[in-house]
């Protein structure tokens, strides 16, 4: 208890200690309706009417500043950006060029008698 005022709370309800924005409350009430569609009974903070829950804390970046970090946050970054997609289209074509040079080796080497034919069975 700070200076002789209790925080209400869910706790408090439970205890029979009143909220102090029950059906006589004369502020405003936010317009919104809850999920079982009764009007929300919360005080309305944001200038359109509602709570914090139901209207939401902000509407968004506003200054350069902001619209940039907005830009920045929603831009896709990590292994599936155009970039990196190429990257790893280039990596395979490449890995695709090594392996059919690898194969052409080994058949060379094969025909001209320096391995077996199943030289990968022999192998260990």
């Amino acid at each position: 208890m700070l200076g002789g005022f209790k925080k209400t709370t869910k706790r408090n309800l439970l205890k029979g200690i009143p909220w102090r924005f029950g059906p006589n409350w004369p502020g405003k009430r936010c317009e919104a309706k809850t999920r079982k569609a009764t009007p929300c009974q919360r005080p309305a903070k944001l200038p359109v009417g509602r709570c914090r829950l139901h209207g939401g804390a902000s509407t968004g970046p506003r200054t350069e500043e902001g619209l940039k970090r907005l830009a920045d946050s929603k831009t896709k970054h990590g292994r599936f950006t155009k970039i990196e997609r190429a990257k790893a289209r280039a990596r395979a074509e490449q890995g695709r060029i090594i392996r059919s040079e690898l194969k052409e080796l080994e058949a060379w080497f094969i025909d001209h008698g320096h391995l077996k034919k199943n030289w990968r069975k022999d192998w260990h």
